[in-house]
């Protein structure tokens, strides 16, 4: 069996993506135990309670510890750092603060992506937020397309300057029941983002961590098109996201929606569903027409084995609502693009692991005692007893 140094030694390589140190550096890591069969349990202390990158450490620590000879298992365990410990690390750090989750209260986060442009995933993504929003949740939307940031104008927000509040946070925008986040907010409207890689992840990490998102059922990230440094920068930040991949049904959409889902798979994103949109035209007169062919997404749903969530037909008031910036879903619910969008608001929703509820054991009074079993004789039959005349 691997002795305890040589398990420290092997979770060097789990890094704390906040604090961009090994959790043996930070010491994070409290306890090791391994049993007899090769089963090892570690317990790895937290900074928050609900750290918003658990599903990382899990992860992480598992594949380090499980890669040694002679563990079979590895369960992963955590709690959380004293107020003395965090101390010690601030100072250690020479930092006034740790990182206190940002997202610790986001239920669930969703990146759209695509792999190429041009397939209406801006588009799905404000109104798909819209849909969730009105179904009661609460929901958030990241712009994280940041050469091609569009959610601004299709919420009708502009280039408006968010506010910062009392504890140095950004408050994001909200707009139809949603609230916004993007780099159209810093910028002129309109102006380009000239920007290279280190500048793209230091926007990411500040829209992640400097923003006040508060409580939120789902947050929608707006992926860029491609498989580039912002999709890796979010897989990053966001271990436990899902994937949601948009593609329309021609079939080389459908073919560069598929490299999306391999970069996607690299990252350990989980690929959660397939939307195919601008599956087909309908004339005013009724008259459907198959302009990018028909089957792609079912057909990419299938090779990944995920569900395809839903097919939005393309109709003319989606794109002039998105210019107006209202979503469609909220001002012509009827129409089929707005039923096809809010079917696959209804799937994230149904996709979602619901917590199971606990009752608590009540007890009430002292519990009567057992009377000892009646003598054979004694015994009556059950049911209905008759006077007998």
């Amino acid at each position: 069996m691997p002795t305890r140094d040589e398990i420290m030694k092997a979770l060097e390589v789990v890094i704390d993506p906040e604090l961009h140190r090994s959790i043996v550096e930070l010491d994070m890591v409290r306890s090791i135990e391994v049993s007899d069969n090769g089963v090892a349990d570690v317990m790895v202390s937290l900074t928050t309670p609900g750290c918003p990158i658990k599903g990382h450490f899990q992860t992480a620590v598992a594949e380090a510890v499980t890669g040694l000879d002679g563990i079979t298992h590895t369960n992963v365990y955590f709690d959380v750092l004293s107020d003395t410990q965090k101390q010690a690390l601030q100072q250690k750090l020479g930092r006034g603060a740790l990182p206190q989750g940002a997202l610790a209260q986001v239920s669930n986060v969703i990146c759209i992506g695509s792999g190429k442009g041009g397939v209406g995933k801006s588009t799905l993504t404000a109104n798909l937020a819209a849909a969730l929003a009105g179904e009661g949740k609460r929901v958030g939307v990241l712009d994280a397309d940041v050469w091609g940031y569009s959610i601004p104008r299709m919420y009708g927000l502009g280039s408006t300057r968010p506010p910062v509040s009392a504890e140095r946070k950004i408050v994001p925008l909200e707009a139809h029941g949603v609230k916004v986040m993007s780099i159209g907010f810093f910028v002129e409207e309109d102006a380009a983002v000239v920007w290279r890689g280190p500048m793209l992840h230091k926007a990411l990490t500040q829209f992640l961590q400097d923003v006040d998102w508060g409580a939120l059922d789902y947050l929608l990230v707006d992926l860029p098109p491609g498989t580039g440094d912002v999709s890796m920068t979010l897989a990053q930040l966001l271990p436990q996201a899902q994937f949601l991949i948009v593609t329309t049904p021609q079939a080389t959409a459908q073919k560069v929606a598929r490299r999306a889902a391999q970069m996607a798979d690299k990252v350990n994103l989980e690929i959660g569903g397939i939307v195919e949109n601008m599956s087909s035209f309908t004339t005013p007169s009724g008259e459907r027409f198959a302009i990018f062919g028909e089957g792609g997404g079912q057909e990419l749903a299938d090779e990944l084995d995920v569900p395809l969530l839903g097919k939005v037909p393309l109709t003319m008031p989606l794109r002039e609502h998105a210019d107006s910036g209202l979503p469609l879903v909220v001002e012509d619910p009827e129409d089929a693009a707005s039923q096809a969008i809010r079917q696959v608001a209804r799937g994230l929703i149904a996709m979602a692991p619901m917590p199971l509820a606990v009752l608590p054991v009540v007890q009430v009074g002292t519990p009567p005692p057992v009377a000892a079993p009646a003598a054979a004789d004694e015994r009556k039959p059950a049911g209905m007893s008759l006077p007998m005349a």
